[in-house]
């Protein structure tokens, strides 16, 4: 139901998922969507098979983004993370790591 009402609002509005994006502001900090994710264990462990230039990268980021709170700035406007060159570089590890458990949860089922 949940994925039929977003298809459905991206269709009628397509805009509004940059405008949610822009609107959410972890992009002034220079934040990508995948930094914000909850690190949860399923996110600890795409963590470790990401290469580790990526989370290095992801760290600088985090740290960069909790001293500019500190600091109650944000980043200049041309360094914000724009809707277009956000990259999801771990959603797809972490779907991909849904699908294997689901597999062996099947395997074990019979």
């Amino acid at each position: 139901m949940a994925t039929y009402l977003t298809n459905y609002l991206l269709r009628k509005f397509p805009n509004l998922q940059k405008w949610a994006y822009e609107a959410a502001g972890f992009n002034q900090y220079g934040l990508h969507r995948d930094d914000i994710l909850h690190e949860t264990e399923e996110v600890r462990e795409a963590l470790k098979r990401v290469p580790p230039h990526i989370v290095e990268e992801r760290d600088f980021r985090i740290i960069r983004a909790m001293q500019l709170d500190c600091q109650k700035k944000i980043l200049p406007k041309e360094q914000w993370t724009k809707f277009e060159d956000d990259i999801l570089y771990l959603t797809p590890i972490i779907e991909e790591m849904r699908k294997e458990r689901e597999e062996k949860e099947r395997w074990n089922a019979e």
